[in-house]
């Protein structure tokens, strides 16, 4: 397969109007390519510079097991939260079940005389 494309580009004779138009396009793409890695080599930098700032390191096992331990401790408030939660309600249901179901209160503005 190679062998046939190689012959089928062979027998494509460019002039060199095409030639020189080629190099242009890949030279664009090859100025193209550098300018993305530069771009992305100094976003690194930076992201790396801000990390560091933030979280102590720029190293991406440490700061996966910061996030990590972010994780568990978040999970941890929420089962907390949500137990609280459970805790206030089941409690009211004890008070609506010794003493009826809690009429709705409409709050009253109080008024500075």
């Amino acid at each position: 397969m190679a062998k046939s494309k190689a012959l089928a580009k062979e027998a494509e004779k460019q002039d060199i109007q095409e030639l020189t138009q080629r190099y242009q396009e890949l030279n664009t793409r090859r100025i193209q390519a550098e300018t993305n890695l530069d771009n992305a080599k100094k976003q690194l930098a930076e992201l790396k510079k801000k990390a560091k700032k933030e979280y102590g390191t720029d190293d991406l096992g440490e700061l996966q097991k910061q996030l990590d331990a972010l994780r568990t401790e978040n999970e941890k408030k929420r089962a907390n939260y949500q137990a609280t939660l459970d805790e206030i309600e089941d409690k009211l249901k004890e008070v609506e079940a010794e003493h009826g179901p809690l009429e709705k209160v409409e709050a009253t503005e109080v008024e500075d005389e």
